[in-house]
């Protein structure tokens, strides 16, 4: 199957459709898929349905998709350090299902898995268990969530071989993994693309099977959320 595509555009060409789910992975702007976030805005598709730890920063990462509004949900966990997600969120413009970091990152793994829910002890008697069935389990509560299962995963990763078999560098790889298994279609953009064979498969962290479409997203320009600086010590 060929998998590796010249650019971002041309990797989403015939998978994106206005009112489509998409799960995209990323931390912060931490492993975050930038061309293929950039790709779906200059597409213009809209009523996104976002699943991802948080919205970006404003102007970066999917706070891009949210200033051209065509963001119609998200599903997060952290979305703090964006102004324009607030803005919307309180005028009522954006549809937001908050969820635990842990439970979303099950919940997209577990719909990769083809588990269409599972029951937790995190959020039980807080406004996250609203409308949702509870059970005992040992005397103690636990509430049902459901698997996402997305239209797309967009991820991002740091090197691949061209059958998609993807490594991820570091903290990059905490939700890009199992969002990339909660999608009917997965494109990856990452660093570097080597041949096949090139890679221990001991230090593979996705298998190729989940991965539809690639392309090589370098060079980066690497962004920081918050700069830290300190005063040199005097001589």
């Amino acid at each position: 199957m060929h998998k590796l595509y010249p650019n971002a555009a041309a990797a989403l060409e015939g998978v994106l459709f206005d009112g489509m789910t998409i799960c995209a992975g990323g931390f912060g702007l931490c492993g975050i898929p930038e061309r293929l976030i950039d790709a779906i805005r200059d597409a213009g598709t809209q009523d996104l349905t976002i699943a991802s730890n948080n919205a970006g920063i404003d102007g970066e990462g999917l706070g891009k998709l949210l200033r051209t509004r065509q963001v119609k949900k998200m599903i997060s966990s952290y979305v703090g350090e964006n102004k324009e997600f607030e803005r919307q969120y309180l005028a009522g413009e954006l549809d937001v299902e908050f969820c635990p970091q842990g439970t979303l990152a099950e919940r997209c793994r577990a719909g990769g898995a083809g588990i269409p829910g599972f029951y937790t002890k995190t959020g039980v008697g807080t406004l996250v268990a609203e409308g949702k069935p509870v059970m005992k389990f040992d005397g103690e509560e636990f509430i049902l969530e459901r698997g996402i299962r997305a239209d797309l995963s967009i991820i991002k990763g740091w090197k691949a071989d061209e059958a998609g078999n993807l490594i991820f560098r570091k903290t990059a790889r905490n939700f890009n993994q199992p969002m990339a298994t909660a999608g009917k279609v997965c494109v990856a953009e990452v660093e570097e693309i080597v041949p096949v064979g090139s890679l221990d498969p001991d230090q593979v962290h996705l298998p190729g099977i989940y991965v539809n479409r690639l392309i090589l997203g370098a060079p980066y320009d690497k962004k920081i959320e918050f700069v830290t600086t300190r005063e040199r010590a005097a001589a």
